[in-house]
């Protein structure tokens, strides 16, 4: 019997089931996650948000942070600077946030290269004193997203989690990966499994879910007590609820797909105004032509990606993905 549609809770926050979106940067913007709320998710967390330039009124930061529409709204932040965490945890409860994350686990130079995101791993110390400055400035429940480490010679995700659970930490997520290893060769589920042991909070598992087995595996092998599923939504935002439902696969008519992503573009030129919605959509489209269109011809899918008119892209789409009437019965997890 799965325990992924159980309801967790985090703190006082109670999350509607186990199966998460996981805060990724130019992707999991508010549009994206309204719609893995709509399908199911228990849980959907922000891009990352600049502590400083979020105290700074910084329009974009600003921007990621909205979470109008959300039952649960998760703001993650970043930052190398308890002053500026703990002020932009602030604003971010004040703003309606339900739950704080910080962020210790993305992997990208340009946020380890200012001594954010994973590289707050080598210094534990450091890291801790943005934690308490985070939990000392808002009521609301904190959480914590890391890597099993910096390299595979410092290993360090147990004892920083421990330490974070002391500080007062309500939930910690582990990608099963060091920073070191970025998104190459296989997430380390097992590794996990230590960080289980070092804490009574809930643990989040992390990394490489693709499917319902995924989830299930995951959980067995670390000990977690749910999942968070990042780029396995990408052209695909009803995964986590998916899962969550105890589905194992999920299709529906072309024509069903085909309104969705539309309604997904739509949303996008409505967020962030048509000319950089159009910009900022084309990710989101070149991923779900992969999924849902994958014998498209090249110069269609390319003429797609860069047209910059709305009323157009959206024809090419109808044309692109309507075709066909094939359906598959979703089938549940025994």
């Amino acid at each position: 019997m799965t325990i992924l549609g159980e309801a967790l809770y985090v703190g006082d926050v109670r999350l509607r089931n186990r199966v998460f979106l996981a805060p990724m940067s130019g992707v999991s913007d508010l549009p994206f996650r309204k719609l893995a709320w709509a399908a199911g998710a228990g849980m959907v967390v922000s891009e990352m948000v600049a502590s400083a330039e979020l105290c700074s009124r910084d329009r974009e930061s600003l921007m990621r942070m909205k979470g109008e529409g959300l039952e649960t709204h998760v703001v993650q932040l970043a930052g190398r600077d308890a002053r500026w965490m703990g002020e932009a945890a602030r604003i971010a409860e004040a703003e309606g946030a339900h739950i704080i994350d910080i962020n210790m686990g993305c992997p990208a130079k340009k946020v380890t290269g200012g001594y954010s995101g994973s590289a707050l791993m080598r210094d534990l110390d450091h890291a801790m004193a943005l934690i308490e400055a985070t939990v000392a400035a808002v009521d609301v429940p904190v959480t914590l997203k890391m890597r099993l480490g910096w390299d595979e010679h410092s290993i360090n995700a147990p004892e920083l989690a421990r330490r974070a659970e002391e500080a007062g930490v309500r939930m910690v997520t582990v990608h099963g990966r060091t920073r070191c290893q970025f998104y190459e060769g296989k997430a380390d589920w097992d590794a996990i499994r230590a960080v289980r042991e070092a804490v009574n909070i809930p643990l989040v598992a992390n990394g490489d879910v693709l499917s319902s087995e995924d989830a299930e595996e995951i959980l067995r092998r670390s000990g977690a007590d749910a999942v968070m599923i990042g780029r396995g939504c990408y052209g695909q935002p009803w995964l986590p609820g998916m899962i969550a439902c105890g589905l194992t696969e999920h299709t529906a008519r072309p024509d069903i797909i085909c309104d969705y992503v539309i309604a997904h573009y739509e949303a996008m030129l409505e967020h962030y105004g048509p000319s950089t919605g159009t910009r900022h959509a084309r990710k989101h489209l070149g991923w779900y032509l992969d999924r849902h269109a994958g014998d498209l011809p090249a110069e269609t899918r390319a003429a797609i990606m860069t047209e910059t008119d709305p009323a157009i892209v959206i024809k090419k789409l109808r044309q692109a993905l309507s075709g066909g009437s094939q359906t598959t019965e979703l089938k549940k997890v025994a």
